[in-house]
């Protein structure tokens, strides 16, 4: 069982007939690339509404900082609007976090869904507003990659209130990352090169009796064991209660070292359980786990069981 969550700021569930923005606070897009998200999102009967500079481009952002966060700010102020769905991850995030009208995240909570490049936003939502998020597909819905396995999961975890268990894989390329054991705590993380930048900013959580997520995608197992160490050098891991080892996809170079070679080393000795193999990141059938919320890691029945991010 999972105790009930105290500290994290549930957002309500949607529900049919709700409005959900779609928004790009990263990298560029297009209404193609974004049409059969809408689809799906369509299908499930919520509204999904474009923001006004979804497709905006500006160089490899989508759009200038301040139209990404003017985009953010109207969908947190919006009474109408009950849901933000990122279009897709890239880069940018970072660059305008510190605009969000965190007041208006306080007086009216909405799920936030995304992942990749989105995990510095959802740092900065937890930092100020405590709020839990989505990490799943965005609205730049890709069917050779994202199955309708990925589809159900995303939507049980936007609308529905049942615990969300991802069990791991054995032919995940991480799967045979693992330390027995047993861990429950609130499970922050998502993209590792995130995580690792966020280091020195307001937005890295505190990780002390957390359980951490990890993902990445083209990153060769060097620069994986960089990000590892220097979160390691910098106190970041200390304390952790588990980690839960995403997808690392396309994350291998001409070494003989392996990425799961990396991540054994670099996490194998952090005294706590370590679970990998488990389907959540760039990799295909992309599955959706909230961040904010109570979890619990468990080796011996390879699973990781979270707290839903709505009531």
């Amino acid at each position: 069982m999972i105790s009930e969550d105290t500290t994290a700021v549930r957002p309500p569930m949607l529900r049919p007939g709700d409005t959900v923005l779609l928004v790009s606070p990263s990298g560029p897009t297009s209404p193609e690339r974004v049409a059969r998200g809408v689809e799906l999102l369509t299908g499930w009967g919520l509204r999904p509404v474009p923001a006004p500079n979804a497709y905006a481009r500006h160089g490899y952002l989508a759009g200038t900082d301040d139209r990404r966060a003017a985009d953010l700010n109207a969908a947190f102020a919006d009474p109408d609007v009950r849901g933000v769905i990122c279009t897709r991850g890239g880069y940018g995030a970072q660059r305008i976090v510190d605009a969000i009208d965190m007041a208006a995240v306080r007086r009216d909570p909405k799920v936030v869904a995304g992942f990749s490049d989105i995990t510095a936003l959802q740092f900065a939502l937890w930092r100020g507003a405590r709020l839990a998020g989505v990490h799943g597909p965005g609205a730049a819905w890709r069917d050779e990659r994202t199955s309708l396995r990925s589809a159900e999961s995303l939507h049980a975890a936007l609308m529905t209130t049942e615990p969300v268990s991802i069990t791991a894989v054995p032919t995940e390329e991480t799967f045979g990352v693992r330390v027995p054991g047993r861990a429950t705590g609130t499970l922050l993380g998502g993209n590792l090169c995130l995580i690792a930048a966020s280091i020195g900013t307001p937005d890295l959580p505190d990780l002390t009796g957390a359980v951490l997520l990890i993902e990445d995608v083209q990153e060769p197992p060097y620069k994986v064991d960089r990000m590892l160490t220097h979160l390691r050098r910098a106190g970041a891991l200390d304390g952790l209660a588990g980690v839960a080892v995403g997808q690392f996809t396309d994350c291998g170079d001409g070494w003989d070292t392996t990425i799961v070679d990396v991540l054994t080393e670099r996490l194998g000795d952090l005294g706590v359980p370590v679970l990998g193999g488990l389907p959540i990141g760039h990799g295909p059938d992309q599955l959706t786990v909230p961040v904010g919320t109570t979890a619990t890691l468990d080796t011996t029945t390879a699973t990781l069981t979270a707290t839903p991010a709505v009531q």
